[in-house]
């Protein structure tokens, strides 16, 4: 009886093995970092979700470029007057502050990298859930302008 035992043993930790392993060591649940963005005009850019304290500070960092149809989008868990710095940021970029209506509430176009501390920060006046990244100049050449609305859906796993 003890023999048959252990020779099902094996087969049990092998299945037993196949269900976890994905649930223990792998962000099955993460595989969606990236979401389209729709623009005003018809326009689409893929964006990089920075949703975690971690991904949001780190942004865009020691990145050494950033495609014309790329961005990333900073998702916070409540509206409020969110600075930004570029410092380690490689390249300039167009930061755009988003309501919770995904309506744009504050534009910096052409923001430089920061070659000297002190950074200086960039921020609204008024209260944004959303930040949105781009390659610098794409504001404009995409014709973006205050309250313009942006169309995106979060994937599941975003908590806010």
């Amino acid at each position: 009886m003890r023999k048959h035992q252990l020779k099902a043993c094996p087969a049990v930790f092998f299945l037993f093995g196949l269900l976890l392993w994905p649930g223990l060591f792998c962000q099955t649940s993460r595989h969606d970092k990236y979401i389209k963005v729709f623009l005003p005009h018809g326009e689409m850019v893929t964006a990089e979700l920075a949703v975690s304290p971690s991904e949001r500070e780190k942004g865009l960092m020691f990145r050494q470029d950033l495609k014309p149809d790329q961005g990333m989008l900073f998702v916070f868990e409540e509206e409020d007057q969110y600075s930004f710095w570029m410092k380690n940021t490689l390249i300039p970029l167009d930061i755009i502050w988003l309501n919770a209506h995904r309506q744009i509430v504050h534009l910096e176009e052409n923001v430089p990298p920061c070659l000297a501390e002190p950074c200086p920060s960039y921020g609204p006046e008024k209260k944004a859930l959303y930040v949105l990244e781009l390659k610098a100049g794409r504001a404009k050449e995409l014709g973006l302008k205050l309250y313009d609305q942006l169309e995106f859906v979060l994937p599941d796993w975003v908590k806010r």
